[in-house]
């Protein structure tokens, strides 16, 4: 019986633990909705990554004669815009600036702001009160009005868009990163960090930075439609990216007057930007609800 016992034991398979992260990414590829627009995103990255090897006309080249040409032309299946430009090559190229502006801010933001807060959080004090002061004075302004204050005063361009987009984001990211680690400085395995001798930075560096930025993180995602969006805003006011480059903004304004002639045309960049932020909304729901599972 103890032999029957012992070989069942040894060909039993022992199943090792799961970490975190590939939990939260096994929930994630469970999630056909989260698949899906991953799927969209990737391949508009893609897209606009390789568009000079997709064989597309030159999206600078226009031609007075072939403007506003509907979809469905041939050699210009979405048409032409208002200066002959082939649409599909302004969209495919226009992903690469509307993509690269609305995440990247927020990707600044997230590194400065987590910094912030976490140290806001963890110190506490005066030191607390200061940073979360001067937060809360940027909260005073909505995103959208403080966006255009900041690239009205700067100035149109990529870079100064990019300032002050990131300027916009670093004040929420701060505010969850602070409540996130005041929560975590209170829990016992950091007072028995602290009783060790261990420093300010050891402690925040060892136990509280993994602890505090999986939930920073899964917020930061949920702005990179909104920074998509207020970026588009910016350039379709003319405070944003400059004309000829290609732009889903941009090309919403440019294409205004020709919203009579040809309606499905001018409204392609705006479905482009609706698409987009749509599948990047789900995706960063589907990644919170994996991160959010308590086994």
């Amino acid at each position: 019986m103890a032999l029957a016992e012992s070989d069942t034991m040894q060909g039993a398979k022992v199943e090792k633990p799961q970490g975190y992260w590939s939990g939260v990414g096994s929930r994630v590829v469970r999630d056909p909705v989260s698949m899906i627009c991953l799927g969209v995103v990737l391949l508009l990255i893609l897209s606009a990554l390789f568009a000079p090897y997709l064989g597309l006309p030159d999206p600078y080249k226009g031609s007075m004669i072939a403007r506003l040409k509907p979809l469905g032309t041939e050699g210009h299946l979405l048409g032409t815009d208002e200066q002959g430009r082939d649409m599909l090559a302004r969209l495919i190229y226009g992903g690469r600036l509307t993509l690269f502006i609305g995440l990247m801010p927020v990707v600044f933001a997230f590194f400065i702001g987590s910094a912030l807060g976490i140290v806001a959080g963890y110190v506490g004090g005066m030191t607390n009160t200061i940073i979360m002061r001067i937060v809360d004075v940027f909260f005073a302004f909505p995103s959208v009005l403080l966006a255009i204050a900041i690239s009205g005063a700067l100035g149109a361009g990529i870079v100064n868009s990019l300032v002050s987009l990131t300027i916009v984001f670093i004040p929420p990211i701060t505010r969850v990163a602070e409540a996130v680690t005041s929560g975590v400085r209170a829990l016992d395995y950091i007072d028995a960090a602290r009783a060790t001798g261990a420093n300010a930075w050891t402690v925040i560096r060892v136990h509280v930075i993994g602890n505090v930025l999986s939930p920073i993180f899964v917020y930061a995602t949920s702005l990179t439609s909104v920074c998509m969006i207020l970026a588009a805003g910016l350039s379709f006011l003319g405070i944003g990216v400059r004309p000829p480059e290609p732009e889903w903004g941009l090309m919403l304004n440019t294409l205004r007057s020709a919203i009579y002639i040809n309606p499905w045309l001018s409204a392609l960049p705006g479905v482009m930007i609706f698409i987009t932020s749509l599948c990047l909304n789900l995706l960063s729901d589907g990644l919170r609800s994996a991160m959010n599972v308590r086994d």
